[in-house]
């Protein structure tokens, strides 16, 4: 039997590589979630900061244990919407596939493309009731506004107000070939593998949702070769950035979104069968 957690929250970042922790958090508590899903990533931190309850999970566990495709996204998402999350801050490392979305850049995408390959579960909806939920506009606008108004105050950040996030299934990265597929035909801006299903469920699931990606090298399109140790330095950089930027974010968001700037929290109005 499923218990209700002992605890609520109307925030939750989810960090990605390079993100495991949140500064700042004062009056921190640690709980393990139960989900018919099976166990989250991680158990979920849950601490204030600039006022409000926050919950903190790491998508990839704590270590960077879990691979992309075998990160279990319906029990992160499950557990967050069981404690009462409303409002969701993705944070991923992603691959550049334009030459003016440079490493260090952060992009707040508004549209993505799928690659993934069906290792996945897409869906809280697999039977007894059939859920066809729209996709058209898959991020939420009102909380990507927050957060493009919370890096206005930073000019230090250089951050692109749109892009396409295409998602591939990985661990592997692309080919060249296929580097330049996803930037000459599909036209996508960046590359990463951890947005689906994480996206589709939070849509379900009625929360929320937006990705802060954070570029750490161009992708293999662009002939120009990096290392291990060039990345790991991008990305400590950009932690500290996204560490600075998300109490700014938090300290705008409001108690409960406002359901005539976004669609988020109705999504399953028009989705159910």
């Amino acid at each position: 039997m499923l218990v209700e957690p002992p605890v609520k929250a109307g925030i939750a970042i989810i960090g990605g590589s390079g993100v495991y922790d949140l500064p700042g958090l004062s009056n921190i508590r640690e709980y393990k979630i139960y989900t018919p899903y099976g166990a989250p990533s991680d158990n979920i931190i849950i601490g204030e900061l600039r006022g409000k309850t926050i919950a903190f999970l790491p998508r990839h566990g704590r270590g960077h244990r879990i691979p992309p495709h075998r990160i279990n996204y319906r029990a992160n998402i499950w557990a967050l919407k069981s404690i009462g999350v409303k409002w969701v801050i993705a944070v991923s490392a992603v691959g550049s596939l334009r030459e003016d979305y440079r490493p260090g850049d952060f992009v707040i995408p508004d549209q993505f493309i799928d690659m993934t390959k069906g290792v996945r579960d897409f869906t809280f909806f697999e039977g007894g009731r059939v859920a066809h939920v729209s996709m058209a506009d898959p991020f939420c606008e009102c909380l990507r506004k927050k957060i493009l108004e919370a890096a206005a105050r930073h000019p230090d950040i250089r951050i692109h107000g749109k892009g396409t996030y295409i998602c591939i299934e990985g661990p592997r990265f692309s080919t060249r070939a296929e580097s330049r597929v996803w930037k000459e035909v599909f036209k996508a801006d960046v590359i990463g593998m951890t947005l689906v299903p994480e996206v589709n469920l939070a849509c379900e699931a009625q929360l929320c949702y937006a990705t802060i990606a954070m570029v750490t090298d161009y992708d293999v399109w662009a002939e120009k070769p990096v290392t291990a140790e060039e990345v790991v330095k991008t990305m400590r950089e950009n932690t500290i950035k996204i560490q600075r930027l998300l109490p700014d974010i938090i300290e705008l968001l409001e108690d409960e979104p406002r359901r005539e700037e976004c669609s988020c929290c109705r999504s399953l109005e028009t989705a159910l069968m």
